[in-house]
């Protein structure tokens, strides 16, 4: 009888071992994939902001009648793209990430060419609600970076935790995958060229 209970026991202890590591490890990336999601909406928080600022910076310049109207139109159509493209946060695949990445991408190029263009307008620039927005939008544009760092951080925690032993195992039995990270934009790597 005594020669039952000895295996027995060894089976029962590994099987406990086994279902609280599977068990335990669930609950880890179920925990940082909340993570992540919190870090996701300060992400969409923060492009929201920005999203919110820009009418109140378009109708300011727009009070100078003779302000190029294209560069008007190219921000307020950027702003819409950019604030059309959703993503789940159940759903941040690197190809996801990109679409999104890049609408916000085309709306701060169009940013950028708005506020080259209002340097040729003394008037604006010395314009108190023009220099409060553009001040607004330069601290939001630093919250996106730190969101976007965050973001980026908590990924790399639950990729890096996905693909350990014996976690991958784990993962793929539950069905976790790894979330895409955001990438610097094309041409990043190049300084801008500054000429006097």
């Amino acid at each position: 009888m005594k020669k039952f209970l000895v295996p027995i026991a060894i089976i029962a202890v590994v099987g406990i071992f086994i279902y609280t590591k599977a068990v335990g490890t669930y609950n880890q990336f179920v925990q940082k994939e909340e993570v992540i999601n919190g870090q996701w909406a300060e992400v969409e928080t923060q492009y929201q902001r920005r999203a919110d600022l820009i009418p109140n910076l378009v109708n300011t310049v727009k009070g100078y009648a003779d302000f190029e109207q294209e560069t008007l139109t190219g921000v307020i159509e950027a702003r819409s793209k950019a604030t059309s493209v959703q993503i789940d946060p159940t759903n941040l695949t690197p190809e996801k990430l990109a679409e999104f990445q890049q609408a916000q991408e085309q709306l701060s190029g169009a940013l950028s060419r708005l506020l080259v263009t209002v340097e040729r307008y003394p008037d604006l620039k010395a314009n108190q609600n023009f220099l409060e927005l553009q001040a607004q939008l330069e601290g939001t544009e630093n919250r996106i970076s730190v969101a976007r760092r965050n973001f980026n951080t908590s990924v790399q925690d639950y990729n890096s935790n996905l693909r350990t032993f014996p976690n991958n195992l784990f993962a793929g039995m539950y069905g976790f995958e790894t979330k895409g990270y955001f990438e610097a934009a094309a041409g990043a790597e190049n300084a801008p060229t500054v000429q006097f």
